[in-house]
């Protein structure tokens, strides 16, 4: 189906995840959609989701008594879904010992919703790791 429309298929995620129409300059997307028109991209995409309701899950559970002992930053945005239904810095300091991290404007796509608050967060944790 995405192969079908890759255009239709990119346009529709970027505006249903994001929250700020003008995140995607025309070439970002002029990008996309070439790299989605390739069948090998589209398959690689989907195996990707595919593990994550899997496998994934499996290697999550063989792990979650090892906690992850390096510094841990968590990003996310304000008006995102995972924002909006998880607390995310209570749900990771379960599986981690050092957790920071703070919500940016925007939806699923902080680097381009909110580049400068998501520089300015990373910058903060790597001077301070």
């Amino acid at each position: 189906m995405i192969g079908a429309d890759p255009e239709y298929y990119l346009r529709k995620k970027l505006a249903h995840w994001g929250r700020t129409s003008s995140a995607f300059e025309p070439e970002v997307i002029a990008e996309y959609v070439r790299c989605f028109s390739n069948p090998e991209t589209i398959h690689a995409t989907c195996e990707d989701y595919r593990a994550a309701a899997s496998i994934d899950l499996q290697h999550d559970e063989a792990d979650q008594h090892t906690p992850i002992t390096c510094p841990l930053l968590v990003l996310w945005g304000a008006q995102g879904f995972v924002g909006r239904h998880y607390d995310l810095l209570t749900v990771w300091r379960q599986y981690a010992v050092d957790v920071r991290g703070h919500v940016v404007p925007g939806g699923h796509f902080l680097p381009e919703e909110a580049p400068d608050e998501t520089y300015a967060a990373l910058r903060a944790f790597f001077a301070g790791a």
